[in-house]
């Protein structure tokens, strides 16, 4: 008898184990990037009111079960990239562990959001993308979506890793916030874009004012 509790036990065990295993691979696991990057990787770029929200099925999986999409309507503010026509519904995956994205839908609250265009005036937004309250940005955030960021996306943010590090390209710039700081929000995050310069190469700039066409290297963090 006591052999054939502890065998129970032990399978008990290994069924937990087996399941969080299995929970842990479905999560949803994000690198950090620069707002710039993001900026650049995305399709759409918007600022909008999220002024609705309801489940819907988006086809089916390969075994005919429905997929479900959260579809959130929005009010589009103003549009920083993206396609000739305004978003009007954003959608996501229904829960944080496969990269699904919750929205306050009371209209109150002004987001920037970024994602993937779908045909239609629908964009596909996940934890991946760069999804903030507008009100969180800062002034120099707020003035790159408009131009200084576009500038800067034949340029490459380089992550540190440790320290020291350097660039190996002289279209890098070479983004400290997380080793230095130990958080994504830093200082060059909130304040600084990496703008191609006349020679080519790509250099932070910091400023509300637009760059000029050469800038000194002065304005380095």
């Amino acid at each position: 008898m006591p052999f054939s509790v502890n065998g129970s036990l032990l399978a008990l065990a290994l069924l937990l184990l087996l399941w969080r295993a299995e929970e842990l691979a479905e999560a949803c696991s994000c690198a950090p990037v620069h707002p710039q990057q993001a900026f650049c990787n995305a399709d759409v770029v918007i600022r909008a009111k999220v002024v609705g929200e309801r489940e819907v099925d988006s086809g089916n999986d390969i075994y005919g079960n429905p997929i479900k999409r959260i579809q959130y309507d929005v009010k589009q503010i103003k549009m920083f990239k993206g396609p000739n026509e305004d978003i009007e519904a954003v959608f996501t995956a229904p829960v944080s562990a496969v990269c699904g994205v919750t929205l306050d839908a009371a209209g109150k609250k002004e987001y920037l959001i970024s994602g993937k265009a779908e045909a239609g005036g629908r964009m596909h937004v996940t934890l991946c993308d760069y999804i903030m309250l507008w009100d969180s940005l800062s002034a120099t955030q707020k003035k790159s979506l408009s131009q200084r960021y576009q500038m800067g996306c034949d340029c490459k943010i380089v992550r540190c890793p440790s320290l020291p590090c350097e660039i190996s390209a002289p279209e890098e710039c070479l983004w400290t916030d997380l080793m230095i700081e130990k958080q994504v929000h830093g200082r060059q995050a909130n304040h600084y874009a990496c703008v191609k310069r006349a020679d080519g190469s790509c250099s932070w700039y910091r400023g509300v004012a637009p760059p000029k066409k050469e800038f000194l290297d002065a304005e380095d963090p």
